[in-house]
């Protein structure tokens, strides 16, 4: 098989898969459609509908963008048959039907952002470094039935700093991510479009725990200060920029007010110091409180009267 004889739709929508569309296109792949999430309405009052970035760059270079509601729409899926493609490319998108990732000949796979099986779900950067993983990765895999469980085909390790945030992982993960794409279409060009693949079970070694990455909320992203600051630091840079670790600032008057943390480090080198699990400390370096922009913690106690009379809950 030749590549030219392949013909891909892919389907993502946030900035991260930007880089892997862009990878194919100009490596030559023949990509006959996009398909992204719907327009979101965004301004004060939602009146304004904002374009993801996956349809921003396809509109730009001329590709057919297609914009389901539902996924099982039967004019989508009229629509998307009639593209003819034999291969679905998935990065950062929505959970797909059977009617929809088994349409291709050769199937649909995905790239996600974790050495699988660990980290499937909705947020694998955030919850490795939360967990303090010293490594992750990408990883491609046919779609089946269950959420992020098919057979793997390419994994690509990235090292992961002790003082990395969800940034600099989020940056390094997305280039990978667009290295391995390209990777394993060379492997389904090579195979005639049937690539080895091996299923998860085969990855994990004895009694080892699978760790899931559910979806991130306002809840689970409170700071728990019962924890170790260790624990805690792990749990700031893995929420750092986006969505933001928080917890609430408690006056002398009883009055709270949320605050996000968005760098720390164990120890007590800051100004700003705060007592965690066992009496370990937490020197927090830029935070943002509610109704004010971030800043280094050296500026925010410029602004607080009497900071030692507050606590955090």
């Amino acid at each position: 098989m030749k590549k030219e004889d392949l013909r891909i739709v892919f389907m993502g929508t946030p900035e991260f898969a930007v880089p892997t569309l862009k990878a194919m296109v100009d490596a030559g792949y023949h990509v006959v459609a996009v398909v992204t999430q719907p327009d979101k309405p965004v301004g004060r009052h939602g009146s304004v509908l904002q374009a993801s970035q996956v349809k921003q760059y396809a509109l730009s270079i001329g590709l057919p963008v297609l914009q389901p509601e539902k996924m099982k729409d039967p004019e989508f899926l009229e629509t998307l048959r009639s593209f003819e493609a034999n291969l679905q490319v998935v990065v950062a998108f929505r959970m797909l039907p059977e009617v929809v990732w088994a349409m291709p000949a050769y199937g649909t796979f995905n790239v996600h952002a974790a050495l699988l099986p660990q980290y499937r779900g909705a947020a694998p950067i955030n919850w490795a470094i939360i967990n303090g993983e010293k490594q992750t990765g990408v990883s491609t895999f046919f779609l089946d039935h269950d959420i992020d469980t098919g057979r793997v085909i390419m994994q690509k390790p990235f090292d992961v700093p002790d003082d990395a945030d969800v940034e600099y992982v989020y940056d390094g993960l997305m280039q990978l991510g667009a290295d391995i794409c390209l990777d394993t279409l060379q492997r389904i060009v090579d195979a005639d479009g049937r690539p080895d693949s091996i299923p998860q079970a085969q990855l994990m070694a004895a009694g080892q725990e699978l760790k899931p990455a559910p979806k991130l909320f306002k809840e689970n992203c409170r700071i728990d200060w019962t924890q170790d600051a260790e624990t805690i630091h792990n749990f700031v840079r893995g929420l750092s920029p986006v969505p933001g670790a928080w917890t609430m600032l408690v006056a002398p008057d009883g009055k709270e007010t949320m605050l996000k943390i968005y760098k720390a480090h164990v120890g007590t080198l800051s100004k700003l110091v705060l007592t965690a699990g066992g009496g370990s400390q937490l020197a927090v370096d830029e935070l943002q409180l509610a109704g004010k922009k971030r800043m280094k913690a050296a500026d925010f106690l410029n602004g607080m009267k009497d900071f030692e009379k507050y606590s955090v809950r």
